[in-house]
């Protein structure tokens, strides 16, 4: 299993990317969309997580309500992986399960109790802009 990026959504609206070294990420192989994970397991103590999505390594989405982990071809009508085009348009589309497993390199929380230690953000400098 490769490194896995985490993408953490805070209650602010910004988000933080951490990524995990190889022996810690093989503690999320198994966990389902919704699951919570306790911020001690990433070594952000205090804090509780909800996994809410994620991608494989060719950047097919996961989705929820397709059990497994296996890629799945699933005829959609909206959701997650659609671009919705017209109203009551069916597209057939690529989606991974809703289960973490080895190949996927990306996933998706957000925080649902805040531990003591604040998320630090980098400032963002303003451009000057050209007269």
């Amino acid at each position: 299993m490769v490194s896995l990026k985490l993408v953490i959504g805070t209650k602010q609206g910004k988000c933080v990317q951490k990524e995990l070294a190889e022996d810690v990420s093989k503690n999320f192989v198994g966990k389902k969309i919704g699951d919570k994970i306790s911020g001690d397991a990433i070594g952000l103590s205090g804090y509780e997580f909800l996994i809410t999505g994620g991608s494989d390594y060719c950047g097919f989405p996961m989705r929820k309500d397709v059990d497994g982990f296996a890629r799945k071809r699933i005829l959609a009508v909206q959701g997650v992986g659609l671009k919705k085009e017209a109203k009551g348009i069916r597209q057939r589309k690529t989606v991974c399960g809703n289960t973490i497993h080895p190949k996927i390199v990306q996933v998706n929380m957000k925080v649902l109790v805040e531990g003591k230690e604040p998320f630090v953000f980098p400032e963002k400098k303003e451009e000057k802009k050209a007269a």
